[in-house]
């Protein structure tokens, strides 16, 4: 049974979304429909700053409408102007220089090429807490040209470096100060977003007048997830974005229609990555016993959607680009469910009759509806081999904890760098090697095959259970036209209205 006839009525969900109901229905917050009004999953904070580090969904939305990066993305998933209204790639692909359109701070000043290339070397400095830090190898400098130019200058061509500086973490933000294409104006607990004049307009004035008409703002409010999904039930909202697995549930409990809902077909990571190699952890086949003993199929269906797919290799399938080779299968893959538990039974049954015990397995998940289905049904496929666990925060000392990203860019790089030596996975100094070779390596035929053998080396040290793909959604309304799926999980607020209301 899925997760729709299941879960989707517990007790607890059902509640909180009824009782969030309830006080809205009373209480009249946006009152008459006006502007745009978006609810956006997590805190929002009109002084988020990308350098910062984790950022919620909602501030990366805050973030993308008054102050993108370069570049960003369109409705589509697709790559757009941002800061820079053009720019040229060498032809040698390892300079890009971008031109910066005639922008202002908030406070009035111009907007700068030497502010804009600080800023960005601020973001990937080996102090920052950035979210992309790392995600960036490839640049030699960032510099400004002239009063409008910059140039990133790369060590080896990078084609998805503009997928990276479009992301909403790369927002170009000096200290609290942005510089568009919207505004933020703070109403309550909501944002108020409205249009940057176009300062190269002939009638300024009429500019001024065609930003402030209420039909081209914006209303923002951070939200819990029952909270999101009770304002656009009782229509205090016209969609909600930011959603993941772990809050599906509160989606499913509050009876909105499915037609309501939009999934993302994203790439990315979606799994268990194991924090530390002690214990039953320690060797390679212990580990992937437990790889093979998950049930992907049976995990996946139980949240009932179909645009959710299983994952068995450590690099994401879609957007491989030549530059690698297509994701690497494991052995196990080709044996049924049966053969696959039966073979990792017996690696924990030789493990025991040597007289050594296994400790309850510390499995870290989001303490949300959907965390907890999750680790239902790796706990119950792990306990069918002999391997107890318990569930903990995803702040706690644990074994294995849950990495759900989206993939940045096409760089098939990506996820090997993710899963090898970090804070949050274990250290093949191997697989590290072949890594940063890859990442130095300009010669295309070589690129691929040190990707493959870095992907070979990562896949037999085992630092990784890949479960699914990633899962992003947002509901939309009908009157919330310009917010569709697309391969990016990406919706910028100032494209939500370009089609008249």
């Amino acid at each position: 049974m899925t997760m729709w006839g299941r879960y989707g009525r517990t007790a607890m969900a059902t509640a909180a979304v009824a009782g969030v109901a309830l006080i809205l229905s009373s209480c009249g917050l946006f009152g008459a429909r006006g502007p745009v009004t978006i609810a956006a999953i997590g805190p929002l904070n009109i002084s988020a700053n990308p350098r910062g580090g984790d950022v919620s969904e909602a501030n990366l939305a805050l973030l993308d409408a008054t102050s993108q990066g370069l570049v960003s993305y369109d409705g589509e998933g697709q790559i757009d102007t941002g800061l820079a209204d053009r720019w040229t790639v060498t032809t040698d692909g390892r300079s890009y220089i971008f031109r910066l359109r005639e922008a202002k701070w908030t406070n009035g000043h111009k907007v700068t090429a030497e502010e804009v290339a600080a800023i960005l070397r601020s973001y990937l400095a080996p102090a920052s807490h950035h979210v992309l830090k790392n995600d960036f190898p490839e640049i030699e400098t960032i510099k400004a040209m002239t009063d409008t130019v910059i140039e990133i200058r790369l060590s080896v061509p990078q084609p998805a470096i503009l997928e990276l500086l479009a992301q909403p973490s790369m927002a170009i933000v000096k200290k609290e100060m942005r510089w568009g294409p919207m505004r933020a104006r703070k109403i309550g607990g909501a944002m108020l977003l409205s249009p940057v004049p176009d300062p190269l307009a002939e009638d300024q004035e009429a500019a001024e007048a065609a930003a402030a008409d209420p039909a081209a703002s914006i209303e923002l409010v951070g939200a819990s997830p029952e909270v999101a999904m009770a304002r656009f039930k009782n229509g205090y909202a016209d969609g909600v974005i930011g959603g993941r697995f772990s809050t599906l549930p509160y989606f499913v409990a509050s009876n909105i229609g499915r037609s309501r809902l939009v999934v993302d077909p994203v790439p990315g990571l979606f799994g268990l990555s194991f924090v530390r190699a002690e214990g039953f952890l320690a060797t390679d086949t212990n580990r992937e016993a437990l790889v093979r003993a998950i049930r992907r199929e049976r995990l996946v269906e139980a949240f009932g959607l179909t645009e959710w797919q299983p994952q068995v290799t450590l690099r994401p399938a879609l957007y491989t680009r030549d530059g690698g080779p297509a994701p690497m299968l494991p052995a196990w893959a080709e044996y049924d469910e049966a053969s696959r538990l039966a073979q990792a039974k017996r690696v924990v049954d030789a493990w025991r009759s040597a007289g050594r015990d296994i400790e309850p397995l510390r499995i870290a998940v989001p303490d949300a509806p959907g965390g907890r289905i999750l680790f239902a049904y790796v706990s119950a496929d792990l306990a069918a081999i002999g391997v107890p666990s318990r569930r903990v925060a995803m702040t706690a000392t644990a074994d294995l904890r849950l990495i759900d990203e989206v993939a940045p860019n096409d760089d098939p790089l990506w996820a090997l760098r993710r899963l090898s030596c970090r804070r949050d996975t274990l250290c093949n100094r191997e697989a590290q090697g072949l890594i940063d070779q890859a990442t130095r390596n300009i010669d295309i035929g070589q690129r691929r095959a040190q990707i493959g053998e870095a992907e070979t080396v990562l896949a037999r040290y085992v630092p990784f259970i890949p479960l699914a793909t990633p899962l992003r959604w947002s509901v939309a309304s009908q009157r919330l036209t310009g917010l569709r799926a697309n391969g990016r999980a990406q919706h910028p607020l100032n494209h939500l209205i370009t089609i008249p209301n």
